[in-house]
């Protein structure tokens, strides 16, 4: 990993991550699988002058289905690694300020 572009692939944005984004000021971003959580943390401070608190990861399984008529089993979505990043109170992240001021 060399830039904080390469350990943070893409914010994930659902309605739990505004949920935390607004109320826990925690943010989820999609990460490498070789990522660490030093890695991220550093990252997230670099690209957005932020200073971290907490990093958790997940590591979220793969999605199969079924296909056809042989039943047999197809990957659907693959694996990845999410992080969720803690800030202290006073800092926010731009990205997710339009998710922010929904209720």
């Amino acid at each position: 990993m060399t830039t904080a572009f390469d350990v943070l692939k893409k914010p994930l944005i659902t309605e739990k991550t505004a949920y935390q984004s607004s109320k826990l000021n925690q943010f989820s971003f999609e990460v490498p699988l070789e990522a660490t959580r030093t890695e991220v943390k550093e990252a997230v401070e670099k690209a957005f002058d932020v200073t971290v608190l907490k990093v958790n990861i997940v590591n979220v399984a793969q999605k199969m289905s079924r296909r056809g008529r042989s039943r047999r089993l197809a990957i659907r979505k693959s694996a990845y690694k999410k992080a969720i990043v803690t800030l202290s109170p006073e800092d926010r992240i731009p990205i997710f300020e339009g998710v922010e001021g929904a209720k």
